[in-house]
């Protein structure tokens, strides 16, 4: 059950990544998580679940259908492809009965 997220595009600028998606994930203020936030809602998740990547990203600003990503020391094809694949599946969900 769940549908994948279409990534529109993903623009990387130094440290920051910026993925651009088909779906809104808030209202027009957007939220900002950090690893030590411990913020609720759906942004948050979504944080939550790039933050246990191991990857190093300390900083993720959702707003309406984007979704920027901070990782010091930037980001090469591997890792910007993780955060975009994590993204792009946030949505799915399977029973685990099935």
């Amino acid at each position: 059950m769940g549908q994948d997220i279409v990534i529109r595009d993903v623009l990387t600028v130094g440290d920051v990544i910026v993925i651009d998606t088909d779906r809104s994930f808030t209202g027009q203020d957007g939220e900002v998580n950090t690893p030590e936030s411990g913020s609720d809602g759906i942004p948050a998740m979504l944080a939550d679940r790039l933050f246990s990547l191991g990857l190093g990203v300390d900083h993720v600003f959702v707003q309406q259908n984007l979704v920027t990503v901070r990782r010091p020391g930037g980001w090469d094809e591997d890792t910007a492809e993780r955060v975009a694949e994590v993204t792009a599946t946030f949505l799915r969900f399977y029973d685990e009965e099935e």
